[in-house]
């Protein structure tokens, strides 16, 4: 029975872990990256719409991303919502589209990534605890209403603390992996 409710929520766990992935790979290092601007939200044709889906975005050099819009219209877009974003960048618009340039990171700036890595990894793990919290829970229903056994309780915490424990990892993982890439850069 226990089984069950962990198998439900194991999907919920691989959640946690891609997207910590993705909030990881938006703090920028010195590198162009285009997962820096895909997800920033520009205001077009009265909707919100992810660059990714306005443009096509590449790196053409290691310092510079190239946003090319399929509407040359949605360049004003654009523009707006990368200046309004937390990225710092300031774009440069011509009629084919917008350069943006990374400037080189300075020790601050790199502490402040790293500051901000870190809180974006604790998030990750915090949600982990409450899908722990959820599954746990439920079995501690299911104990009281007589559906299953006190050592399915024992059981359970056993399995979900591995799980806890490899999802730390993965995302400890990552975490070094980013701060080593911020601070090499």
């Amino acid at each position: 029975m226990y089984k069950d409710i962990i198998q439900q929520k194991k999907a919920d766990f691989e959640s946690v872990v891609s997207h910590a992935k993705n909030e990881v790979a938006s703090i920028r290092t010195g590198r162009a990256n285009s997962s820096l601007v895909e997800d920033i939200q520009a205001e077009y044709m009265g909707t919100k719409m992810r660059v990714k889906e306005l443009a096509s975005i590449t790196i053409p050099e290691p310092r510079m991303i190239l946003i090319q819009p399929w509407d040359k219209q949605a360049i004003p877009a654009i523009e707006k919502a990368i200046k309004d974003s937390s990225l710092a960048l300031n774009p440069v618009s011509d009629s084919n589209g917008i350069r943006l340039t990374l400037p080189a990171l300075t020790e601050e700036r790199r502490k402040e990534f790293i500051k901000l890595l870190r809180q974006k990894i604790e998030e990750s793990k915090i949600r982990a605890r409450q899908i722990r919290e959820d599954i746990l829970k439920k079995v501690q229903l299911e104990v009281k209403e007589k559906k299953a056994r006190e050592d399915d309780l024992y059981k359970t915490k056993d399995e979900v603390q591995k799980i806890i424990d490899d999802v730390n990892s993965r995302l400890e993982e990552l975490s070094k992996n980013k701060e080593q890439e911020l601070m090499t850069s």
